[in-house]
């Protein structure tokens, strides 16, 4: 019995050093940085949106080059706090301030490397429970596609106008998708895409009733 209980210890031991070798800084709540990634949150849902308001103003040209004034100065902010954090984590901004990074991340096509250093950092929080593993799925599949890859979840869409059906872009071993999707708590694929089908439907009601489309194509089981 003393043996084990003296080999259980040096087993926590050296779990503990090891991980205090992957991540060297105490990680604490951060309130200005919580703070920092909400206002970048908010002008990122805009660029990374249909212009509204007084954007809509602006010619497209002029549109393009606040978009991409936005993702560039996001890019900025977020490879400074990635530099100095890593992934940024729950336990130093919350699941909010975590998502807000996370999504900012997201939308950086244009940083492909930059994004694939987040999504290896993003794995190693997964591990320790301190990030949102269905949040991982979104940036793996962007990140593959930008790799020229196919996806593995089917988080990123495309939609057939003439029926108004999102449809998933090009997609590794789809019949096994929603065991994949469901290892890391996500809804089976046919749900996700009905989804996106009715809110694309919404979002653009007034162009598809031009066109004698009065409802979107939704995915059954058996499809």
């Amino acid at each position: 019995m003393r043996i084990k209980i003296i080999t259980a210890l040096v087993f926590v031991l050296f779990v503990g050093c090891k991980v205090e070798k992957e991540n060297p800084i105490t990680k604490e709540y951060n309130q200005q940085l919580v703070n920092e990634l909400a206002s970048m949150f908010q002008i990122d849902q805009v660029a990374a949106g249909i212009p509204s308001g007084k954007y809509k103003e602006l010619s497209e040209d002029e549109w393009k080059s606040f978009k991409d004034s936005v993702f560039d100065v996001n890019y900025e902010k977020a490879a400074e706090i990635f530099n100095k954090y890593g992934f940024v984590g729950f336990d130093l901004v919350g699941k909010e301030g975590s998502r807000n990074f996370w999504l900012i991340v997201q939308h950086l096509d244009s940083k492909p490397e930059f994004q694939e250093a987040v999504l290896e950092k993003m794995k190693i929080e997964i591990e320790r429970n301190n990030a949102s593993p269905q949040n991982y799925a979104y940036l793996l599949d962007r990140v593959e596609l930008n790799r020229g890859k196919k996806q593995v979840y089917g988080t990123q869409v495309k939609y057939n106008w003439k029926m108004c059906q999102a449809y998933p872009k090009p997609l590794v071993d789809s019949v096994n998708v929603n065991k994949r999707r469901k290892e890391l708590g996500l809804e089976p694929l046919e749900d996700y895409l009905n989804e996106l089908s009715i809110m694309h439907f919404e979002m653009n009601k007034k162009a598809f009733l031009q066109v004698n489309i009065t409802k979107p194509k939704l995915y059954t089981k058996e499809n």
